[in-house]
């Protein structure tokens, strides 16, 4: 019986302890679910809000490019694309056996692919094909039931309505690369663009616009369930340009044959009217990605179609440079309107002969013949006695030598050399044969094609320091456009040049294009309301020996193409109270007198006739 009581003592002591052990356990689970759900409860909740969300970006839509007028350069357009989600696709290569049925795909397209699904989630949509016609979108719509996984999305994609007569201004907008995508999170949006070159790259930020977001609720593994919440975001600004856009076409129309570059600008404000080179490209095909082929083709265009010419392109002068003498001579009162020198065909230094264009020489010259017949004997008399920094003084305040920062990348600064830039650069004194290449416009000269408009606007505005621009104003209406710009016409710096002198230049380019003796005066305009004066240019680019000038020169046309002269045109309009000029340059394309100064001619009616305030 003891032993019983002992044995019922023991399994209650057992009993309790393990009661107590219970109990024990059961509050602290108590206690801390407690801690869990009551104490810590706006953290969790944060948490699991965090979880159940997901914040994404909404690309905004991008701003237009609009000319002088609001037409459009640069504009968005709807964008019908083929989209695939990964995981809805049982056989992949049978659904794109389907498809390539209807569509194109190429082996970029497909190559694409296959690094997307690796790159992205099964349920992230991926991009097939965009730019799609209606009539395929149809096709794919109708036969959806049988292209799993395969459905049609509605974006916007960036469109040039005149193509590649404004590559050159507008430049173009493509994907953002890998580096891109670590710097901004609107960068990882699927499809984004970004401006690459031209004004597209130098306004990105402000066409770009600022992105909006959505709230998505989302299931554990991140799978979208229903919007939660939309915020739009801010469209980008639109960027009004000084570029006439009907000009901009004609200009590259004329010059679409040929490899050049033309500038057309307004002598008292400065605006870019047109700004062109050619060959150029088509910025849609940037947009929706180039294949290697293409791009290739266009890496391999010895023409550049890629280079800006007009801003970058660096060309000597050659005679257009002669006014520049011609008033750095005036200014320092070596010459007159009624000195004259002696042309003979030929000018001797030393061992050196320094030929003019005409074996037989012009003649007796005074400063107006000399430029109108653009003779080189007079102007190597005037550079010997002038010297090179004198007439490297005179260029840079027209505007040769600089850089105006217009916005557009590429721009390039020209030479203007002087005896301390060549001690300095290459080592070596400065020799006077040097001089006298210089006075012709060619030797170590080198100018742009935005340079030379800027220089001949100095001379015919009266020697106002005009600088030239591309851009009106951003996301402004057409009236504050005109009424800001009106305000600052005229408030450009006088270049110090004695108006007399500026005058006596800007007859002699008259003469030029009106007179019978003028190199251009096959290219005149008959109509007085159109007239307009101007200089032709022709620069060798290869070495014409003794012996070749002996037996005679060779023509033009019976030289390779990349060994003929570039010719050359600046000029201005009207004759009576100028306010356009233009600048051409047609790489190897022969005479100035009969390759760009017809070009002008008709680039400087066009602007005349069609070109409003």
């Amino acid at each position: 019986m003891s032993r019983d009581n002992e044995r019922h003592k023991t399994l209650s002591r057992r009993s309790l302890f393990l009661f107590g052990g219970q109990i024990a356990l059961l509050s602290g689970l108590v206690g801390r679910m407690y801690y869990l759900q009551v104490v810590e409860s706006e953290k969790f909740k944060t948490l699991a809000d965090e979880n159940r969300i997901s914040y994404r970006i909404i690309a905004p839509k991008r701003g237009r490019i609009l000319d002088r007028y609001g037409r459009l350069m640069a504009i968005n357009k709807l964008n019908y694309r083929v989209m695939m989600v990964p995981e809805n696709v049982n056989d992949l290569k049978q659904i794109l056996e389907k498809l390539t049925r209807i569509i194109d795909l190429s082996r970029y397209d497909l190559l694409r692919l296959k690094r997307d699904i690796k790159r992205y989630r099964s349920f992230t949509p991926i991009l097939l094909k965009e730019n799609l016609e209606w009539d395929k979108i149809a096709k794919i719509e109708v036969n959806t039931e049988q292209l799993e996984g395969i459905f049609i999305d509605v974006g916007e994609q960036r469109f040039y309505p005149s193509g590649s007569a404004v590559a050159a201004v507008c430049g173009y907008v493509s994907q953002v690369t890998d580096q891109q995508k670590k710097t901004d999170p609107l960068f990882s949006i699927p499809g984004f663009k970004v401006g690459k070159s031209g004004m597209e790259k130098f306004y990105d930020i402000a066409l770009r616009g600022k992105s909006g977001s959505k709230q998505i609720e989302v299931n554990a593994f991140g799978r979208q369930i229903r919007e939660l919440e939309k915020r739009e975001g801010e469209e980008g600004k639109d960027v009004w340009l000084t570029i006439d856009l009907e000009l901009q076409k004609y200009v590259s129309q004329r010059l679409a044959r040929e490899s050049a570059s033309c500038v057309v600008m307004d002598i008292h404000k400065g605006d870019l009217l047109a700004l062109v080179s050619t060959p150029s490209f088509d910025p849609n095909a940037f947009n929706r990605g180039l294949t290697k082929s293409e791009w290739q083709k266009i890496l391999n265009n010895s023409r550049n179609p890629l280079n800006n010419k007009a801003i970058s392109g660096q060309y000597a002068p050659g005679s257009t440079f002669k006014m520049v003498v011609a008033l750095a001579a005036l200014e320092k009162g070596i010459i007159s309107n009624r000195s004259n020198y002696f042309c003979t065909g030929s000018l001797e230094l030393g061992d050196s002969i320094f030929h003019c264009w005409k074996k037989n020489g012009h003649g007796k010259m005074n400063m107006i013949s000399a430029i109108a017949q653009s003779c080189d004997v007079y102007f190597y008399e005037v550079a010997k006695r002038l010297g090179i920094d004198a007439i490297s003084s005179m260029a840079r305040r027209l505007g040769l030598g600089q850089i105006f920062n217009i916005e557009l990348s590429g721009e390039a600064k020209g030479l203007m050399p002087t005896r301390e830039w060549k001690k300095k650069n290459k080592n070596s004194s400065w020799q006077q044969g040097e001089t006298l290449l210089a006075g012709i416009g060619q030797g170590l000269i080198l100018a742009t094609p935005l340079q030379l408009a800027v220089m001949t606007s100095r001379i015919v505005n009266g020697g106002k320091a005009v600088t030239p621009r591309l851009t009106k104003g951003i996301s402004l209406n057409k009236s504050d456009l005109d009424s800001s710009n009106n305000s600052k016409l005229g408030n450009f710096k006088n270049i110090g040049i004695n108006i007399t002198n500026l005058d006596l230049v800007k007859k002699s380019m008259s003469f030029v294009t009106n007179s019978p003796q003028g190199t251009a005066f096959r290219a005149r305009i008959i109509d007085p309301k159109y007239r307009f004066g101007g200089k032709t240019g022709t620069v060798q680019v290869r070495r014409i020996s003794a012996e070749e000038r002996e037996i005679g020169v060779k023509k033009n046309k019976d030289l390779e193409w990349h060994e003929r002269d570039h010719a050359l045109f600046v000029g201005y309009a009207p004759l009576s109270n100028p306010r356009y000029v233009v600048s051409v340059v047609v790489e190897h394309g022969g005479g100035g007198s009969t390759v760009a100064a017809p070009l002008a001619r008709d680039i400087l009616l066009k602007v005349q006739k069609t070109t409003k305030s």
